[in-house]
């Protein structure tokens, strides 16, 4: 059972989740959030990973969720922790991202309701939008470990 957004409002632990840097033709997939808390930014596609699931399962899994595609991640390029305080500063939420370099094996995207939007672009060119942190270098260290030589 996957928690709901709600659960994971003021955790008691840390979340884990996965998200994947796919590249196809030398570019990288990146979509824009539809919901808080990261509404309207472009990041990756992912998501938690669910009990008794391996890390490359939750990849696969919820990036097939999110757009429809199949992927065949690679490698771990990083992680990102997000920790995001309330007025008092308590913790509001706790998430423990791991990224994985993926290659585009196939499908076109088809966004789900958490996503309204999904570009192919040149990695270069993460700069003209508006990201969560740490996005250009996640995607620069994955670049390096799908590129063919």
């Amino acid at each position: 059972m996957t928690a709901t957004a709600d659960d994971r409002t003021y955790p008691n632990r840390p979340y884990l989740a996965v998200s994947a840097a796919i590249f196809r033709d030398g570019k990288v997939l990146v979509v824009r959030r539809a919901r808080k808390p990261a509404l309207n930014y472009y990041t990756l596609p992912g998501g938690g990973v669910e009990a008794g699931e391996t890390l490359t399962q939750a990849v696969r899994r919820e990036v097939r969720e999110e757009t429809a595609l199949e992927v065949e991640p690679i490698a771990l390029a990083g992680h990102r922790e997000v920790i995001q305080h309330d007025a008092e500063g308590r913790t509001q939420r706790h998430f423990v991202i791991l990224c994985f370099a993926c290659r585009y094996v196939a499908g076109e995207p088809a966004l789900s309701e958490e996503l309204d939007d999904a570009q192919w672009l040149d990695p270069p060119a993460l700069s003209g939008l508006m990201t969560t942190e740490g996005l250009a270098e996640i995607v620069k260290a994955a670049a390096g470990l799908v590129a063919t030589p």
